[in-house]
């Protein structure tokens, strides 16, 4: 996800509504990315419309402010959260509390959360936009290095060609 969107930005589309009903896995296990809806080009890296999905808003939409490319980064920590989970981090009985909660960041970890993936939450769940965790250093955090398994698909025409063996007489 964090190359996906890494690759957006860099053409300077924001998605703005990521979410696990957006993601698509095709049949070689790859993660798409899907409805761009809310999605806008903004060569000038800023906006101001509030736009996506409530419990994935973060503080600087909520609060009015422009907002630029750091909204999708705050959106891989909720999703983050709420695959780890099962609810979003912030969900509340409405609007204005859950409102109240992302401003505040006020969320708990259930205890089964290792520290890691405590640490990389709040390292994308950040209030000020800038300090959040960089797409390009998500694949390299502790956690999820110690959760990845990288797996190398090889096209056939590609292997090596092995020689025969001759069949050995040992009569």
């Amino acid at each position: 996800m964090a190359s996906a969107l890494d690759y957006c930005h860099s053409k300077h589309v924001l998605h703005r509504d990521i979410k696990p009903e957006n993601l698509l896995i095709d049949i070689n296990g790859r993660i798409k990315i899907g409805d761009f809806g809310w999605a806008v080009h903004t060569p000038a890296n800023r906006r101001q419309t509030l736009c996506g999905t409530l419990d994935y808003l973060p503080p600087e939409m909520i609060e009015g402010k422009d907002h630029d490319h750091n909204v999708d980064i705050w959106a891989l920590g909720v999703l983050l959260y709420e695959f780890l989970t099962g609810r979003p981090p912030f969900e509340s009985p409405n609007q204005q509390e859950t409102y109240k909660k992302i401003v505040n960041i006020d969320l708990k970890y259930p205890s089964y959360i290792s520290e890691g993936a405590r640490d990389l939450i709040r390292k994308l769940l950040v209030k000020e936009p800038k300090k959040r965790l960089h797409l390009s250093q998500i694949p390299e955090h502790p956690w999820i290095v110690k959760h990845t398994v990288v797996v190398v698909i090889v096209a056939p025409e590609q292997l090596p060609v092995v020689p025969e063996q001759q069949p050995t007489d040992k009569n």
